[in-house]
Formats: structure tokens, C-alpha cells, sequence
């Protein structure tokens, strides 16, 4: 099995350099760039299978640079913020990463994270389906049309795009219509956390979603959580 290649831009020198020796202690490849501008570059040049982003970075932003890789690819990719309340997790989630994590970060955390990441980009799969399911593995909610044997999303017959975590929170969704999930059932089951995580990143997450598939489609049942409207919503 090829070894993954992680792109890390990160302008701490021993931050950079002590996270590069850690991952690929851990069997990582890894480009290790010092600014926003270089790590574009990197990405562009050599499309890594995921990457990690500090927020703040000289001549770009983490925020900025995250916007310009999702506008390019799909490729996963988590931040790393130095305060778990800053409105730039925020910012980095609506930007198009699929999670972050806080610095100082233990190096078994930013390893769990990023293998659950690449898990679930790698096995983009949800449950079993309700009585939507149609022939082939299609489901149709409406105008929505998802295909879940060739990960595929037509709204009004148009293909819709969507990142993977984005497709693995639609398969949640539409394995149980009208069923309210709890963001902390989907933390669990999209974002593979064992434990309490921030539900920022369900919340940020459904808005991209609701976007893309229409604002209606995903209900807010409030002190509960989420659910998908059926055929008649």
C-alpha cells in the first residue's frame, strides 16, 4: 500500500518540524511548507491525499488557502487553530475543512484524527436504507436523487457536488428519513469520535450540506438535532 502523502503548511519552524518527524515516524510522506503561498503551490503541484493547515500564515491565511484547495479538490483537509473558541474554526469549516484541531495538540490526537479523516474519505458508505430506497441503490427525497452504490447527488436531475464527509452526512441522513439524529450521533458516526467533540463542526457542516441539497431538506428539531424531510417534504 502506497504511503499517504500529508502536505503541512505550518510557520512555527519546530512546530513544522517536530509534527513532520512525528508523522512520518508514523509512516506519513510528508511536504512540509512554512506559508500560504508555498503550500498552494505544493498542493498544486504535487496533490497530496490530505492536508493539514495552521490559521495564521504569512502572505495566506490557513482560511484562505483551505478556500482555494476546495475550489480545486475535494481532497480532505483538517486545521489546526491555537484557540478551540475562535471564530476561525468557524471560518476554516465554512471555508471547506472537513475538521480541526487545537494547538498544542498531542500527537496521538492529530494522528487519531487524521486517520479517522482518511477513513471515511476512503469509505464513503452509510446504513442501510429506509422504504426511499428505489432499484440499484437509489434513494429519491423530492427533487433529490442520491446514488448510493456510485456516490452520486442529482438535485432537479443536476449533479450536485459534494465533498465526502458532506456524502457520508447525506447517507446518515437518508438511511433514516424523518428520524432525528443528535449531533452527537453523527460526531460519532461521520467524524468516528468515541467521545464528545465540538458540534460546531455538525452545525457548519449541515449548512454546506442544506446549501448544496436545498435549505428545506434538513430540518432543525431544536434541543434535538437534525433530520431529512421524506418524499412529501
Amino acid at each position: 500500500m502506497a504511503e499517504t502523502h500529508v502536505l503541512f503548511v505550518e510557520d512555527d519552524d519546530v512546530i513544522r518540524e517536530a509534527t513532520q518527524l512525528a508523522l512520518e515516524r508514523d509512516g506519513f510522506r510528508v511536504t512540509a511548507m512554512p506559508d500560504g503561498l508555498s503550500g498552494l503551490d505544493s498542493f498544486r503541484a504535487r496533490r497530496p491525499d490530505i492536508a493539514l493547515l495552521d490559521v495564521m500564515l504569512p502572505g495566506m491565511d490557513g482560511v484562505s488557502l483551505c478556500r482555494r484547495i476546495r475550489d480545486e479538490s475535494t481532497v480532505p483537509v483538517i486545521m489546526l487553530s491555537a484557540r478551540a473558541d475562535s471564530i476561525d474554526v468557524v471560518l476554516g469549516l465554512e471555508a471547506g475543512a472537513d475538521d480541526y484541531v487545537t494547538k498544542p495538540f498531542d500527537g496521538s490526537v492529530l494522528m487519531a484524527r487524521i486517520r479517522a479523516v482518511l477513513r471515511r474519505f476512503g469509505h464513503a458508505g452509510g446504513g442501510e436504507g429506509g422504504d426511499e430506497r428505489g432499484d440499484g441503490g437509489l434513494l429519491a427525497f423530492g427533487d433529490l436523487e442520491i446514488d448510493t452504490e456510485g456516490m452520486e447527488v442529482r438535485r432537479g436531475g443536476a449533479p450536485v457536488a459534494l465533498t465526502p464527509t458532506e456524502m457520508r452526512l447525506l447517507l446518515e441522513f437518508s438511511s433514516a428519513p424523518g428520524t432525528v439524529l443528535s449531533r452527537d450521533k453523527l460526531l460519532e458516526r461521520v467524524w468516528d469520535y468515541g467521545w464528545g467533540g465540538d458540534t460546531r463542526v455538525v452545525d457548519v457542516h449541515v449548512q454546506r450540506l442544506r446549501a448544496k441539497i436545498g435549505q428545506d431538506r434538513i430540518e432543525t428539531v431544536r434541543g434535538f438535532g437534525y433530520k431529512l424531510r421524506g418524499q412529501g417534504g
